[in-house]
């Protein structure tokens, strides 16, 4: 429980590792840029990457490599985001073509096809107690979209609100890089947190749909957002090469986990709230145990399976695997032991 986590002493060394599962060395005829989680019929954990050769490939683990299940086509230009419904049974994916596509898992079949204006649509994110509602990062409309994402002919597709990323003081709307990048939201739904292109991370309250404050400590762009299983923390992905922990309720810096030599393109939370994992544009996956109060013990472990940028990251639902895609063309799972 939650509740009941212990901070780890210097003198305790992690046993938090990952290790090598499965390594697929062309899962795709491009860059992978998107990584998720999905849940098959039978219930198993399904890989889900997103490329920019315009495809979605979901993924079983056999031996040492990865079976593919299903290709999902349509999308006409590369895919930059992945996200899976709380109980992995629907998938959105956003792609550069301006669209975002929603279907189901488990019978491939499309919900709804989501036109946006250009550069509208960004990293997507399904609300944990509202599957129906599809976030989006809006990109260059400064905002988080909310989009209807259910079974209702009538209603799919059409958008249920906007969270405005507001100006500073010192800017306009035609002023602002405010772009926004990524986004998140809490496992009870009740806030709502933004990454965007000049370092802001907005928050939101996601019942009121009320702007409540930013976050400070980065001027590059937050290209991953992630919180954790207690609602409040909230871990970033910056092109600074930190990731830094907030307390997102309470508008304060908590850590920094710096290591990575250039951008961190992505980050994850485990769900046992112990293990966050970061990639980077050097080729690196970071695992990190958030229990140690040692700088230099936070760091369990670095992989490097990969030999180009990685994209992504996700821990898989059932808590014991950590994907990784890269700009290699690769995908890599590794198991994760806390």
């Amino acid at each position: 429980p939650i509740a009941a986590r212990r901070a780890r002493s210097p003198a305790e060394a992690s046993a938090m590792k990952l290790s090598p599962l499965a390594h697929q060395a062309d899962a795709h005829d491009d860059g992978a840029w998107a990584v998720a989680w999905c849940k098959s019929s039978d219930g198993d954990d399904l890989l889900l990457t997103g490329s920019v050769d315009e495809s979605v490939r979901s993924w079983r683990a056999t031996g040492d490599g990865l079976e593919m299940v299903h290709e999902y086509q349509g999308h006409s230009l590369g895919v930059v985001s992945l996200a899976a419904s709380p109980d992995g049974a629907t998938v959105a994916s956003s792609a550069l073509d301006s669209q975002i596509r929603v279907w189901d898992a488990r019978t491939h079949e499309t919900r709804v096809i989501i036109a946006c204006p250009p550069a509208e649509n960004w990293h997507v994110a399904f609300v944990p107690n509202s599957p129906d509602t599809l976030l989006v990062a809006g990109g260059a409309s400064k905002s988080v979209k909310l989009y209807d994402v259910s079974s209702d002919t009538e209603k799919a597709g059409t958008e249920r609100g906007v969270l405005a990323l507001p100006n500073t003081a010192n800017e306009t709307s035609e002023t602002s890089s405010r772009f926004a990048q990524s986004v998140a939201v809490s496992d009870d739904g009740k806030l709502i947190a933004c990454g965007a292109a000049d370092g802001a991370v907005a928050i939101f309250d996601a019942v009121t749909s009320k702007f409540l404050h930013f976050l400070e400590g980065h001027n590059a762009p937050v290209r991953g957002l992630a919180f954790a299983p207690d609602n409040k923390t909230l871990y970033t992905a910056c092109d600074d090469g930190h990731c830094h922990a907030y307390d997102a309720a309470n508008k304060s810096l908590l850590d920094a986990l710096p290591g990575h030599k250039g951008w961190v393109l992505g980050v994850a939370c485990a769900r046992d709230g112990f293990g966050v994992a970061t990639c980077g544009a050097d080729a690196a996956v970071k695992l990190w145990d958030v229990r140690s109060t040692s700088q230099a013990e936070k760091c369990a472990q670095t992989a490097s399976a990969q030999t180009e940028a990685v994209w992504g990251v996700a821990f898989s639902p059932s808590d014991d695997k950590l994907a990784s895609a890269s700009d290699d063309k690769s995908v890599a799972v590794y198991q994760y032991v806390p």
